[in-house]
């Protein structure tokens, strides 16, 4: 069983990469240590933006199934099959496979595991908690999200952590608005999570997609202020991906992180649980528009 004697995970056995139909258009680092550069901007036409709705439909289909599936004792490996096998059933490629080396449909992130948890045969335990994250490829666009499902019983205050961090997901999004900077989302983001003494992950962010997976625009969690001011535009996209943990009494706030030799799973470095939810939008002239929903 890949857990320690404390009940932290280790890493467990990977299996080989599942196959993709020939007939299923892939993303352009398929085959490559790593994406192109990206030199198309963020800002997209309306049509774009429809593309990348359908591709996040797709995305956030997978991911209600996937929840549907999660309970104490189903291993981590079976939920990236069933990822995987709905995500290639709708015409669409699973972006992380063969993303500089991922393996796997989904990452699984359990607990302390920030982000980026590749699926093996890791064993779900009541009182777990998991975070799905999910991007999808169709029609030369992206859709990425994540949402962190609670599986049994957990402990009150980590109820609380998942609960608040889906808040913290909606007070973000709804400072969007053209003629902002977007150091405005993590601004909220902090200033909500720091009422509970919450740690906020300032290493990994959201981030512009759509032609790219990750086009190089950073959306931060935290205030970066005057960090960060790229000033949104209508059309533009981007995800916002807040990643909360509940932190230790004698260091609110901080969050190091430690990352396993497999260079990718990323964990707490005191094992403090961790939650994230994500979606993916557009700007509009009136707010945000969720790219990312079922």
């Amino acid at each position: 069983m890949p857990r320690d004697a404390q009940g932290f995970l280790v890493p467990g056995v990977i299996s080989p990469k599942r196959p993709v139909p020939a007939s299923i258009p892939r993303p352009e680092y398929v085959g490559r240590s790593g994406p192109r550069r990206h030199d198309r901007g963020d800002v997209y036409s309306a049509a774009d933006i429809e593309l990348i709705r359908e591709a996040g439909r797709i995305a956030a289909q997978a991911v209600e199934l996937v929840g549907e599936a999660i309970r104490p004792g189903v291993t981590t490996e079976v939920l990236d099959v069933i990822a995987h096998e709905f995500i290639v059933a709708n015409g669409a490629y699973p972006s992380t496979v063969g993303y500089r080396g991922f393996p796997k449909a989904v990452c699984t992130s359990i607990n302390e595991v920030i982000c980026h948890g590749i699926p093996d045969d890791t064993a779900l335990s009541d009182g777990d908690i998991i975070n799905v994250d999910i991007t999808a490829f169709k029609n030369g666009m992206h859709g990425d999200l994540s949402k962190t499902f609670i599986v049994g019983s957990v402990q009150p205050e980590v109820e609380l952590l998942v609960e608040r961090t889906r808040e913290a997901l909606e007070r973000g999004i709804k400072t969007v608005a053209p003629g902002r900077q977007v150091n405005v989302i993590g601004r909220a983001i902090e200033s909500y999570a720091k009422r509970f003494g919450y740690g906020v992950v300032r290493d990994f962010t959201g981030h512009g997609v759509g032609a790219s997976f990750h086009s190089g625009l950073i959306i931060p969690h935290y205030d970066a202020a005057p960090a960060f001011d790229d000033v949104m535009e209508v059309g533009m996209v981007f995800t916002i991906e807040p990643m909360l943990t509940l932190g230790t009494p004698e260091h609110p706030g901080i969050v190091d992180w430690d990352q396993w030799d497999d260079d990718w799973t990323v964990t707490t470095k005191n094992k403090s649980v961790t939650a994230q939810f994500e979606h993916t939008l557009a700007v509009t002239e009136r707010g945000a528009d969720i790219l990312t929903l079922p």
